[in-house]
């Protein structure tokens, strides 16, 4: 976990084009001693921690050293979305008006075109362009001994123009006329990178359209005459404090996170939880920003802001789980390592092969050593997971799923028993009193009292008990604590002892363990309440689908052993644990990870320490803390049917990881031997190259709308 004292620091860095030139950046920045450095060239983006901010200069500086430029610090409350050509369009669009008639010479005889002059003259200028945008790359990979795919690009297009000028200096005729060679590698190349380029930013686009969400204005209620007129002032939204009043009118997208104080209406939380239906609100709810109230009109007092705010926690969930690598990017940033100096290695073996060994002639040896060079750029492999990782934490995130971070994909593929909690998980947390049974006291002293006492506790039992015994008198209590797993205790002036809670409280009072909640005073059983929670109507589609999947299932409750062995029952779960304490809990999850990959399903707040020791933690969330801590995955609004949704989704974002690789290996393995037998030329070779890369990100992009099984 990051120091308090530290601060996280956020660049936008133009240039990185592949995940060596993102381990050159944090190769550098590792130096000069920043901590926590993430390069994401997907995103543009170089976030790390600094004590002092007075060293943010000097990343910068080591980060423009290596031949990238600084754009920003990223401020996603600020940000402005740019408009026009991006720097790689730009030069793209340059070289490719001089390279344009160089390969028209290819295939049209007209003399002034042919001319190495005219060709020189015409190369020039997008050799100065490739010169600049791949060699200063280059060089500065070099430098930081992580060697960047721009290496090879260099050296192919460097090789082709040199070759071409010397031929033109000492006249040497025809055959030395490779400038089409060297301009096209270059123009061929920064097509792939603006195509590149605009498809990865769709990839990325679920953070940007969270971010414009936040962009909003806000209706200020200034101040409230004696006759309930009203001043509204219409300000930024970034600007309503804690504590401050807004006013919202149908139509209007919800500024703040708050409460209702006045009014009532219809509330469009898909951006929240997925569902399209609109959720009635009334005085005393919740309301989160970005949402929006399709009708009613609306008063609300301001109860978090900035970075407390739900979208907030979202935003940051999102994008803290995008710098999160799975297992098989590891492996690929391995390979990208070694790559390009074996590359470099074969292309000069090619060379010398065909040149000292075969006897051909060394322009076309060395154009199948320059062939090799530009085909084998390892982009693609560098472009197979992020792009497949950011696009699927997307589309679960617009179902209103949270993974955080792409190891959890590579975790969540590969569970085989789910571990479910009861209460608030398997059912709705909605509860009816069933019976109400007193002993020695009247039936309105012990409302009273269950009213007093559960009202201290977040327990979904307890909010239904505080719900049905609301308006029975309230008992003021000197002091309350809690005991998690246990129940309620309190004492009163008078000196008397309150508890109310399980079993467990009274076990030593009575045998019947078949009620729910147990009320004791001064260590006498005073009563005892039976309760009834319904089953959620999604429950048995979710149990169906996992077991179609051989995920086997377990339920781990708190409850009694009746209770959970008819709600298994009910549901087809394989395996109960009843009646357990948080502790036992974490004891069984621990004996159920020593033979299986567990995930545990809980409410996150009495199951937190489960859900940290499972191999993976899923939270039901009510969206009103979306960071749960103990999480690896976040269920918004506790629907189980998203759970259903985050297996499947996981499994397709990992088959389309794999889809990824394969073809990047694939044809990388294939082509190299191609070109060192002189069957592709550079040309074909730089095109190829840039259409494996595009490939790779349009499949990632297939994940939008690609089917779910």
């Amino acid at each position: 976990m990051a120091n308090d004292f530290f601060n996280k620091v956020t660049l936008k860095v133009e240039g990185m084009s592949c995940t060596n030139c993102a381990l050159g950046i944090r190769k550098i920045l590792e130096k000069e001693g920043f901590s926590n450095i993430e390069a994401d060239f997907t995103t543009d983006e170089v976030q790390f921690e600094v004590a002092d901010k007075g060293m943010i200069p000097l990343a910068v500086k080591r980060i423009e050293s290596l031949g990238y430029k600084v754009n920003e610090l990223v401020d996603e409350e600020t940000e402005a979305e740019k408009k026009g050509l991006s720097s790689i369009e730009k030069k793209f669009w340059f070289t490719a008006i001089f390279t344009v008639p160089l390969v028209l010479a290819m295939f049209i005889r007209v003399d002034f075109l042919h001319n190495d002059l005219f060709q020189l003259a015409l190369t020039i200028p997008v050799f100065i362009v490739g010169f600049l945008h791949f060699g200063k790359s280059a060089f500065f990979s070099l430098r930081s001994g992580v060697t960047n795919m721009d290496v090879l690009i260099f050296l192919g297009s460097t090789a082709a123009f040199v070759y071409s000028l010397i031929g033109t200096i000492y006249r040497l005729g025809h055959d030395y006329m490779f400038y089409e060679t060297s301009a096209s590698i270059i123009s061929i190349v920064l097509l792939g990178n603006m195509l590149e380029h605009r498809s990865v930013k769709k990839t990325t686009s679920a953070i940007d359209e969270l971010v414009r969400l936040q962009k909003n204005t806000a209706k200020k209620i200034t101040s409230e005459m004696h006759e309930g007129q009203e001043y509204i002032e219409e300000v930024n939204a970034s600007l309503i404090e804690k504590g401050e009043n807004v006013l919202v009118n149908s139509g209007d997208k919800i500024p703040v996170d708050g409460e209702i104080y006045w009014g009532a209406g219809s509330v469009d939380e898909s951006m929240i939880s997925g569902e399209s239906l609109p959720v009635e609100k009334s005085k005393g709810d919740k309301v989160i920003g970005g949402t929006i109230l399709v009708s009613g009109n609306l008063k609300v007092k301001t109860r978090a802001t900035g970075k407390e705010t739900v979208l907030s926690q979202i935003i940051e969930m999102v994008r803290n789980a995008q710098k999160d690598k799975p297992k098989l990017q590891n492996l690929a940033d391995k390979i990208s390592r070694v790559f390009v100096p074996t590359v470099v290695i074969l292309a000069l073996l090619t060379l010398g092969f065909w040149y000292l060994g075969a006897g051909l002639e060394f322009r076309d040896s060395l154009m199948r050593g320059i062939a090799v060079l530009v085909i084998a750029c390892p982009c693609a492999l560098g472009l197979a997971i992020p792009t497949a990782v950011v696009v699927g934490l997307g589309r679960t995130a617009k179902s209103g799923i949270l993974i955080k971070g792409g190891t959890t994909f590579d975790k969540l593929s590969n569970v085989d028993t789910i571990v479910f909690d009861k209460t608030g998980t398997l059912t709705s947390g909605k509860f009816r009193i069933k019976k109400l049974e007193c002993f020695g006291k009247s039936e309105e002293s012990v409302r009273s009292l269950l009213y007093s006492l559960e009202k201290h506790s977040s327990h979904p039992i307890a909010k239904a008990v505080v719900q049905y015994f609301k308006g029975h008198g309230e008992i003021k209590f000197e002091t309350v604590k809690e005991h998690k797993g246990l129940g309620i205790q309190a004492n009163d002036k008078e000196g008397n002892r309150y508890m109310a809670g399980s079993y467990n409280i009274a076990s030593h009072l009575t045998h019947d363990d078949t009620h729910n909640i147990y009320l004791l005073m001064n260590d006498k059983l005073i009563a005892w309440l039976d309760i009834e929670d319904e089953v959620k109507g999604e429950a048995r589609a979710a149990i169906d689908y996992l077991k179609k999947k051989g995920i086997k299932t377990v339920l781990l409750s708190g409850d009694r052993q009746e209770r959970c062995d008819e709600i298994a029952g009910l549901l087809g779960i394989e395996e109960v644990y009843a009646e357990k304490l948080p502790n036992e809990k974490l004891n069984i999850i621990e004996a159920l990870s020593e033979k299986s990959k567990v995930a545990m399903v809980g409410d996150g707040i009495n199951d937190a320490p489960s859900l940290a020791k499972a191999y993976v933690g899923i939270s039901m969330s009510d969206a009103t803390q979306v960071a749960v801590k103990s999480a690896d995955v976040v269920l918004l609004k506790g629907n189980l049917e998203l759970l259903s949704k985050a297996f499947s989704s996981t499994r397709t974002t990992i088959r389309t990881i794999k889809e990824n690789l394969f073809w990047a290996f694939f044809y990388n393995v294939a082509a190299i031997p191609l070109a060192m037998v002189g069957l592709l030329t550079p040309i074909v070779a730089a095109g190829a190259m840039a259409l494996s890369d595009v490939i790779v990100v349009l499949n990632s992009l297939r994940l939008k709308k690609r089917k779910l099984r």
